[in-house]
């Protein structure tokens, strides 16, 4: 580990901050308790943590004014399915894209197979992008929401959400926003944007570890809870608190989550979202160019840093992806992703569905100008290899 270069950011940030795991172990070795449970010191410290991150995640988001509508739960999968459960209802017609992770994808085709939704898939242009007129030309009658990703974790494509929010607004449709590769890598701006409901992931570029995520959910979206459970308040009553938090929220909270998410936020806003994104991007055009400089390298939708998260997908001609990510790993110690990465249909629309997907490096904070010159490097030694 000690000498790995590390390029699946977009799966997982790795390393985290310094200060993230200092303050998840000082945490839970002296509040590790149920939050807001009981009356004792460590109980109410652990609520006020809690209370904290939430504010401290609408204000990064800007959401609406109320932080309690900030809700904690798995992974940004996990609420992307009490999301989307939650809103959609027999006869709705939902729009989404072809930029879509598995997150979105399954949950809506299981409403779609079962036959409860109509679903529409937008494709994205040549250069990896969608068309907001696209969007616009799909909305029908009993059209009830628009689910977007912000950013792809195939191609790194940052969306024109804030053009999408506007017509999903005129329309009076609904729009929801995956945020797992966006959140802390990209600007969000829930207001401005048109966002209704912003779906994160804590252990990707929010700096914080696995097993935490969570939404954001303005006022007056009618989404419905599909989950029942302990909230710790009202215990009397049988039916579930229909108030947020604990419309979204059942059970005792992921505390150790909570607490990295919390630290991994203060070092995003102490170090700058921008200040972050320009670092990656300029390594990402450093990788970018470099790959694309080797005989037999094919990178796909990369063609400059408009509008763009520092993730990068490529194939060596003739060679397996699977093959490439192994040499890369057991020869050069360097760490990267391959396969579909749970977005099959964007294999689909760039053509590497049939040969099982692409090579993916993720940049983050912590890559340094080193590592992209020894992948360039490694890439360009395994491409010279005869097939």
């Amino acid at each position: 580990m000690k000498n790995l270069i590390y390029l699946d950011n977009a799966a997982t940030a790795f390393p985290k901050p310094e200060e993230v795991y200092n303050f998840m172990n000082e945490f839970y070795c002296n509040h590790g308790v149920s939050p807001g449970r009981s009356g004792f010191d460590a109980s109410i410290e652990a609520e006020e943590l809690v209370s904290e991150t939430r504010k401290l995640l609408m204000e990064l988001f800007n959401g609406d004014g109320d932080p309690d509508r900030l809700t904690f739960s798995y992974n940004g999968s996990d609420s992307l399915n009490m999301i989307i459960q939650g809103l959609a209802e027999k006869g709705d017609h939902v729009i989404t894209t072809m930029l879509e992770h598995n997150s979105v994808l399954r949950p809506l085709h299981h409403l779609q197979i079962d036959g409860v939704i109509e679903l529409t898939h937008v494709p994205f242009d040549n250069h990896g992008y969608i068309d907001p007129d696209d969007i616009k030309k799909a909305i029908r009658p009993n059209t009830k929401m628009v689910v977007v990703n912000q950013c792809s974790n195939i191609i790194g494509t940052i969306q024109p959400v804030g053009e999408i929010g506007k017509i999903c607004k005129d329309a009076g449709v609904l729009f929801v926003v995956d945020g797992a590769q966006g959140a802390g890598a990209a600007n969000v701006d829930m207001q401005a944007m048109g966002i209704d409901v912003f779906v994160f992931t804590g252990h990707k570029s929010l700096m914080g570890p696995t097993g935490i995520g969570g939404s954001y959910v303005m006022k007056g979206v009618p989404v419905k809870y599909t989950r029942f459970g302990g909230t710790g308040v009202r215990s009397a009553q049988l039916t579930h608190l229909e108030e947020f938090p604990y419309r979204l929220e059942c059970g005792t909270l992921n505390m150790l989550g909570v607490s990295g998410l919390n630290a991994g936020v203060k070092w995003i806003n102490k170090t700058g979202i921008e200040n972050i994104h320009n670092k990656e991007l300029a390594l990402w055009d450093k990788l970018r160019t470099g790959l694309q400089n080797i005989d037999r390298v094919i990178t796909y939708c990369a063609e400059n840093t408009k509008n763009q998260n520092p993730v990068l997908s490529f194939n060596i001609d003739g060679m397996p992806a699977s093959d490439v990510g192994m040499m890369l790993d057991v020869d050069y110690n360097i760490a990267c992703r391959t396969g579909l990465q749970c977005a099959p249909k964007v294999h689909e629309r760039i053509g590497t569905i049939d040969i099982k997907g692409t090579v993916r490096f993720g940049i983050g904070p912590f890559n340094t100008e080193e590592h992209i010159d020894s992948a360039i490097k490694a890439v360009e030694e395994i491409a010279s290899l005869k097939i």
